[in-house]
């Protein structure tokens, strides 16, 4: 069973600050941050109605009476100078955020978050004005902290493959396959799954990306792709393996060769500075020269931290960058209905001169591993 022992602090301390900077420099004297998952990042705090405004002279949390104690011990913990103040109504809470923003002329708000009439309410009594990236910014790079938890999902997710794989030819349906992944994750130390695990078999399951595990048994000659993270302490991780059932055609090893190559090529580009659309150029531009253009229907990869889709996305539309400290995926993918489909994907860290593999199952051939031995 994977073990572990505290992890690294997470770097909360200066974040409410550089995100106070980086308001200023876009000509606002404050910040409204509605998104859970950026008020998480900011200041530690895990619960599922909370608040913050950034003014210049602190920052306050409103929430609800159902975290009161807990939001104090959150941020004390992350050692977040933050008030918090408690609303036991909506009324309430918001006339705390009125509160906390009284004096401010201009604050960015994000938009993206709050429904029309969350917006309207709010706008009523507070000069707030759409702005995006404020806080996503600074989420992009991780820290020690950030990266241990990352990385301890990841050990999660590999031991729990490395016992459940080769049960893939003892009858097990999709489903059977995934129940068992992500009980073994827990086993190891995840406090769940990253997300609904995909478990695809045969011709047509998987030749679709993103099938739902299905009560379809899984059989001699599938080709079959396992999607498979862990969630640790709110981070994800995130790595595919495919296998092929028994022994694997001529066709099915050309294919997983091919796909692995690629997939190699991919890591290879990576590196702090390249563009996001350059990396997936790196894996779609060889797929399209070795004639399997059409084969693949999806994105090279993607950003993964406190969600498991975030930025950067490696995509043929991105104008992003990648940075040292991003935690991407490289996950090109071969599918085709009445061939069924392979996806290898690792999770990686960006370094300045390129990057660091965080995901350690095998990928050099398609057969399920051995029993794990005890």
């Amino acid at each position: 069973m994977t073990t572990h022992t505290e992890f690294p602090a997470i770097g909360y301390a200066g974040r409410i600050e550089a995100l106070r900077d980086r308001a200023e420099e876009r000509g606002f004297d404050g910040v409204l941050v509605s998104d859970l998952t950026n008020v998480r990042w900011l200041t530690g705090f895990t619960g599922s109605n909370g608040k913050v405004v950034v003014r210049g002279a602190g920052a306050t949390l409103v929430t609800d009476g159902r975290y009161r104690d807990r939001a104090a011990d959150e941020l004390a913990a992350a050692g977040v100078d933050c008030d918090v103040e408690v609303g036991f109504t909506h009324a309430e809470q918001h006339e705390l955020l009125v509160r906390a923003a009284g004096g401010l002329d201009q604050i960015g708000a994000e938009a993206t978050s709050l429904t029309h009439r969350q917006w309207t309410t709010i706008a009523a009594d507070v000069p707030i004005e759409p702005v995006g990236g404020l806080v996503s910014e600074g989420r992009r790079r991780k820290d020690a902290g950030e990266i241990a938890r990352i990385e301890f999902a990841c050990r999660c997710a590999d031991a729990a493959l490395a016992e459940v794989a080769p049960m893939l030819g003892d009858g097990l349906t999709e489903a059977d396959v995934r129940m068992e992944l992500e009980y073994r994750m827990r086993r190891h130390g995840a406090d769940g799954p990253s997300y609904d695990t995909i478990v695809a078999s045969g011709p047509e399951h998987a030749a679709r990306p993103h099938h739902h595990a299905s009560h379809r048994t899984i059989v001699e000659g599938d080709t079959v792709v396992i999607d498979v993270g862990a969630l640790v302490d709110g981070y994800h991780s995130d790595m595919t393996r495919s296998y092929v059932v028994g022994e694997p055609t001529d066709e099915q090893l050309e294919i997983y060769e091919f796909l692995r190559i690629v997939q190699q090529a991919g890591l290879d580009a990576v590196r702090a500075d390249l563009g996001a659309r350059e990396l997936d150029a790196a894996c779609r531009d060889l797929i399209a020269e070795g004639g399997y253009a059409d084969w693949f229907i999806h994105s090279t990869g993607h950003g993964v931290g406190l969600l498991i889709h975030e930025d950067p996305f490696a995509s043929t539309a991105s104008t992003q960058t990648l940075v040292a400290g991003d935690v991407v995926t490289v996950e090109p993918g071969l599918y085709r209905v009445g061939f069924g489909g392979f996806r290898i994907e690792d999770l990686v860290e960006v370094t300045s001169n390129g990057c660091r593999v965080l995901t350690e199952s095998p990928k050099d051939a398609p057969c399920p591993p051995s029993p794990p031995t005890t």
